[in-house]
């Protein structure tokens, strides 16, 4: 359905509500219960160049490149930040709610990569483990090997051992070559469909037949799916828990995450999002991918569904060096390995597929390494975090204590990088 056709309802909300935006501005601390609040001179921010934020957004919404965002920004352990613009279905002229349920797609890999970490910190996991010690069909790995010539799909590629066997770390930093776009990821489609249908158990006894992209360490190549949905199964054999059920008993009720899961429960549908595209006619709504909407096959890699407030738990957590409100989910020392860069310069040398110069690649999170030379990206040295596919973006900033998240659901443009923007300029202490 054209989304088009609703453009004044979707600009109708700004002229009705300036007043609703004021109230916003101070409604902070109500919505926003479960993070203390403070005023931002009190963080060291300007409230005036805060506004810029919604002005950013609102510049978006009216050039219709998204119908509506919830953006918050937390710094010193207070939120000085929290509003929501535009419409969060534009056909039924719903605004959007601080409370929106969003799909976060890959925001869900840093989770993961904290359930991880919390198994090596019990001495469950060790990150130069063999995959093969979870998931036994990972063992004699090949990696596909190109063709010079071939007549078919069939014969596109040959396969060679694998040097070593990939490793958790592999999985966790994207250089394990599974499902990663290249030579053997059509054949890994052939020998082990994702079935939505199915379980990420199931998937990994199949998937560890499949010919790796290259061989384990050598690049940095996005496994989106794949590499950490084995993770996820990797949780589920070390701990003896699905990994739905570790997730909710270790990490999100401890932080209170209350609207964060794998499905969402009928009652909270009214506040689930309504995600578009854009096309030469104004936004068009779209369906909810199969690879979300199963609601059994739990992906590490990108199945989670969550609230701006909800994830704003999870982002203090990793600024707090893995505590927040007296509960401790990782040791400081971890939060700084996972926040490290893990690649060298791979990453960076990615291309269209990886990162920039001045960044590097840690445990399921990118990493500034010179925020100078990372032209266009405009967090601090030491910033971390990762994106989602519908738009969505998080960072925590060790150097400013801050945190940041910008909720949409549209994806690409430039929204990320006028965000980050938007936030960084509000520093004036």
């Amino acid at each position: 359905m054209r989304a088009n056709s609703a453009r004044d309802g979707a600009r109708l909300v700004p002229r009705l509500s300036l007043m609703l935006v004021l109230a916003a501005l101070l409604a902070v601390g109500a919505v926003g219960a479960q993070a203390p609040v403070g005023t931002p001179e009190d963080v060291g921010l300007s409230a005036e160049r805060l506004q810029r934020i919604g002005g950013m957004i609102q510049r978006a919404i009216d050039a219709e490149q998204i119908s509506g965002a919830v953006t918050v920004v937390a710094r010193r352990g207070r939120v000085a930040h929290f509003e929501a613009h535009g419409l969060m279905d534009i056909e039924a002229n719903a605004p959007m709610r601080k409370d929106t349920i969003f799909p976060i797609a890959s925001m869900t890999k840093p989770v993961t990569g904290a359930a991880i970490l919390m198994l090596v910190e019990e001495g469950k996991v060790r990150l130069s483990d063999p995959v093969s010690r979870f998931i036994p069909e990972f063992r004699d790995t090949q990696v596909a090997m190109p063709r010079s010539s071939s007549t078919g799909q069939e014969d596109a590629i040959y396969t060679v051992p694998a040097s070593r066997g990939i490793t958790v770390r592999d999985l966790l930093t994207h250089t394990s070559g599974l499902v990663s776009g290249g030579a053997g990821s059509a054949a890994a489609s052939r020998i082990a469909p994702r079935r939505p249908a199915g379980t990420v158990a199931g998937w990994a006894a199949a998937l560890g037949a499949a010919p790796l992209d290259f061989q384990p360490g050598t690049r940095w190549a996005y496994s989106g799916l794949a590499g950490i949905d084995m993770l996820g199964r990797i949780v589920e054999v070390a701990s003896g828990l699905t990994f739905d059920e570790f997730l909710r008993r270790r990490i999100f009720e401890p932080l209170a995450m209350k609207d964060t899961a794998f499905n969402v429960p009928d009652a909270s549908m009214p506040r689930v999002v309504t995600l578009y595209r854009r096309s030469p006619d104004g936004l068009e709504r779209r369906p909810v991918p199969e690879w979300v909407a199963t609601r059994t096959l739990h992906s590490g890699g990108g199945g989670l569904w969550s609230t701006a407030e909800d994830y704003l738990q999870f982002a203090r957590m990793l600024v707090n060096k893995g505590e927040l409100n007296g509960t401790r989910l990782l040791g400081s020392r971890t939060v700084d390995l996972m926040a490290s860069n893990h690649v060298g310069d791979l990453y960076a040398k990615a291309g269209r597929t990886g990162g920039r110069p001045g960044k590097g690649f840690g445990l399921t999170v990118d990493v500034v390494v010179d925020a100078v030379e990372a032209r266009g990206d405009h967090r601090s040295t030491g910033s971390f975090g990762w994106s989602g596919a519908f738009g969505t973006t998080f960072w925590v900033d060790p150097k400013e204590d801050l945190t940041a998240i910008l909720m949409v659901q549209t994806p690409g443009g430039p929204l990320r990088a006028d965000f980050q923007n938007a936030v960084m300029q509000a520093i004036v202490d």
